[in-house]
């Protein structure tokens, strides 16, 4: 892995600018289909928003009715979050040490594009782990995250092509493309992580895929989707935390 990955979104421009980001374009996919994967595997409504930025993945908590804590180790973000809710729950963390919101307490712990901008294995496992101990023995972790094809390709919301380096990437690499959404046109970094490494990663955390879903757009949806038809840009793992089988 590249000793020099900082995280893009530690900067209070860029916080700026995805503050006034939604759900547009390749985005909409990411969001489209949580609300009944949620509905289908979650059962309560005490949760963690892990990794929440400027609380745009919190407030679609909040609207699907839970009682949600946002966190994050950027206070820039949080500030906006904080900013655009007023009524929100939004704390500073940092990485791994989480048992001050409530070890055991909590029905779902969501994280969307989060592992994206986290590198090493180890750092990874341990913010799982610390993430895993939060949970009620039946809580669910929702996991969105980037696909490796995602890096690859053109879509409607990230350009590619101006680093072919990435296919060659492997776990841990970083990865870079430009968001088109956004004012800041500045070059996003991310960190590559295959869906195999995925899953030894969650074993690693004993953390269990109970399902995967992969969204793809479809033609009656009023976007111009340029390769998310046959492409996903997401994966959604939804994981259990194995406590009934006493790991």
């Amino acid at each position: 892995m590249d000793p020099e990955f900082k995280n893009s979104w530690g900067n209070q421009f860029r916080a700026e600018s995805y503050a006034r980001l939604e759900f547009p374009n390749t985005y909409y996919l990411a969001y489209r289909d949580l609300p009944l994967i949620i509905s289908k595997y979650v059962r309560g409504n005490r949760a963690i928003d892990f990794g929440c930025g400027t609380g745009r993945s919190t407030r679609f908590l909040k609207k699907l009715a839970f009682e949600v804590t946002g966190i994050d180790i950027s206070e820039d973000m949080l500030n906006k979050a904080r900013c655009l809710d007023p009524t929100g729950n939004y704390q500073l963390v940092t990485n791994g040490n989480y048992d001050h919101l409530g070890v055991g307490q909590f029905d779902l712990i969501q994280s969307i594009f989060t592992f994206d901008n986290i590198p090493g294995w180890e750092t990874r496992t341990t913010i799982l782990k610390g993430l895993r101990d939060l949970l009620k023995p039946n809580g669910k972790m929702i996991c969105l995250d980037s696909t490796p094809e995602l890096y690859k390709n053109e879509c409607a919301s990230f350009s590619t092509s101006d680093f072919p380096e990435n296919l060659q990437a492997k776990t841990g690499d970083i990865v870079r493309c430009i968001m088109k959404d956004v004012d800041d046109k500045r070059t996003v970094e991310d960190i590559y992580w295959t869906v195999e490494d995925y899953n030894k990663l969650f074993l690693d955390a004993n953390f269990e895929v109970e399902t995967v879903y992969k969204p793809l757009g479809y033609d009656h949806e009023p976007f111009k989707w340029i390769s998310e038809q046959h492409v996903a840009p997401w994966i959604i793992f939804v994981l259990n935390s194995n406590k009934k089988s006493g790991l």
